[in-house]
């Protein structure tokens, strides 16, 4: 029908001329409809009250006057495209399924950045019916929709397409979450890892089928949700890296202890209120850690990933061996070296510290690790104590000086208190910045600082609160057997403990490293492909 009513006879040219501003329409991209009419058809009585067979539809539909074209605009929201490059970063691939024609669907997924502006899609886009067509096979099918990764487009499909192309990513070893609203979508919601249905839109017969319902129909909550789990899972991880390179530290010092043969450092009780109480608050705050600057910049995990690794593995044993290190290493620094160490501050940084030292005599290590050797009197002779003497001291920091010049021996026994009370507090103070740590997998500290998470600081402040209570209550302390510090002996502590802090940003370097790598060899990949 042309401008003034006429109608006439579509020739090639009109044909041509339609289908290229149909094109057109298509790449701006607006859904295109045609209109067309029928004309010389018989009044409605006439027509048969029910239309029973294609044939009675056929008479109808053929022999149409074509009157025009309507596009149809659908913008994407604003917030796709963004969610789409986020989702682009994070190694999540986004499949676009459509009823559109090809064009259309290319169109809106250049619009939206599934494919770049300039990108070559030959083997990215496909209809339906070409797909699945028997030009290929199931392993050509997977080998084209996994070659290279990356995003693909399928248009013009029909609803058993989707479930198929659900299957076939299944197949591969993918994890496909499913979108969808329809009735037709059902079927492929229930088969995806994980179906999402739209809340507003969506049927109930998709919502039904599906495992999440978008509350707010929006794409960009699906990459929240990503983002979200990932942080479960690192802060899952956070708490059992916490928890085992802190236990894996106590495991050391016993065993650190019973191989060089010194004093026991630690005792029982001790252990178990440092299990049991002063490391519970900052485990539980770390379940309030803040997702990482990166965690939608890490490729997934794999379905058969492991949860320690043998990288996480090393690190738990790293820091697990320092601390070990730590709390065995202050304890004989007590015996060995206290004294140099003083003497190191001089009287006049002494002073200013409001400390003094309390006079306990310096051993050898070779009488340290063989103490058990040590006898009373005569049993000494001709042994490494022979003549074996040490000062009187005050032992337990209750300002009275105890009398061991007479028993010697015993400064290996009941006047180790003072070690002892040293490796507990290092123990506390390790793990408490080992916390500190654990906030992040990979991120310094630099860059997560502690204050991003108020909760462990909160926790740490408990923790270390619980620990000054049994330390200067004497009443508690007779029951922990410790003793109270003075300034220099939590100098100590610090030197002792804050090593794991510096150890841990430099594995955390090269953690950044190693993942830094394995994202450049897949963005790599990604582009040859």
């Amino acid at each position: 029908m042309r401008a003034d009513g006429t109608v006439e006879k579509l020739s090639a040219v009109d044909r041509k001329s339609i289908e290229a501003r149909i094109n057109d329409m298509a790449t701006r991209p607006l859904r295109t409809l045609g209109m067309a009419l029928k004309t010389g058809m018989d009044p409605v009585s006439k027509l048969p009250s029910q239309l029973k067979n294609t044939d009675e539809y056929a008479q109808i539909e053929s022999e149409l006057v074509f009157v025009g074209l309507t596009g149809i605009k659908d913008p994407a929201r604003p917030e796709v495209r963004p969610a789409i490059a986020e989702c682009q970063d994070a190694g999540i691939r986004v499949i676009m399924i459509t009823g559109d024609n090809k064009t259309t669907a290319e169109a809106i997924a250049r619009d939206v950045g599934i494919f770049g502006a300039d990108e070559d899609v030959a083997g990215k886009s496909f209809t339906g019916a070409e797909f699945f067509s028997d030009s290929y096979s199931d392993a050509q099918r997977a080998d084209l929709i996994m070659q290279g990764g990356g995003s693909r487009v399928f248009s013009r499909t029909e609803p058993r397409d989707k479930q198929a192309l659900v299957k076939l990513l299944r197949s591969c070893d993918e994890v496909p979450a499913m979108t969808g609203d329809g009735v037709n979508d059902a079927p492929a919601l229930k088969q995806a890892s994980i179906g999402i249905a739209m809340g507003i839109a969506g049927t109930e017969v998709a919502k039904e089928a599906a495992d999440m319902i978008l509350a707010d129909d929006n794409f960009a909550t699906i990459v929240s949700a990503v983002e979200e789990g990932r942080s479960i899972y690192s802060n899952m991880k956070a708490f059992i890296r916490y928890m085992i390179s802190s236990n894996i530290g106590e495991v050391a010092s016993i065993f650190f202890t019973s191989a060089i043969g010194v004093p026991e450092g630690l005792i029982p009780v001790q252990l178990l209120w440092v299990n049991l109480v002063t490391d519970g608050p900052p485990a539980t705050a770390l379940g309030f850690n803040p997702p990482d600057p990166d965690v939608m910049r890490r490729p997934p995990r794999g379905m058969n990933d492991v949860l320690i690794n043998n990288w996480v593995f090393f690190r738990y044993m790293v820091i697990g061996m320092y601390v070990g290190f730590a709390t065995v290493g202050v304890f004989v620094f007590w015996f060995i070296y206290y004294q140099d160490f003083v003497d190191y501050l001089g009287p006049e940084m002494m002073t200013k510290l409001g400390a003094t030292y309390d006079g306990h005599t310096m051993v050898t290590y070779e009488q340290l690790t063989h103490w058990g050797q040590c006898r009373e009197g005569a049993a000494a002779k001709g042994t490494m104590f022979e003549g074996f003497t040490v000062a009187d001291f005050d032992y337990d920091g209750d300002g009275d000086v105890d009398n061991f010049s007479d028993h010697p021996c015993t400064m290996f026994t009941k006047g180790k208190m003072q070690a002892s009370t040293l490796s507990l507090s290092v123990l506390v103070t390790i793990e408490m910045f080992n916390a500190l740590n654990a906030i992040s997998e990979d991120g310094s500290l630099l860059t997560m600082p502690p204050w991003v998470n108020p909760w462990l600081l909160l926790a740490m402040a408990v923790s270390f609160a619980l620990h000054f209570v049994i330390l200067y209550v004497p009443a508690l302390a007779t029951i922990f057997s410790i003793a109270p510090h003075n300034s220099v002996e939590w100098i100590l502590v610090l030197a002792f403990s804050f090593p794991v802090i510096i150890i841990d940003e430099l594995l955390k370097m090269v953690g950044r490293i190693m993942n830094d790598r394995e994202r450049a060899a897949r963005l790599a990949k990604d582009k040859d492909a």
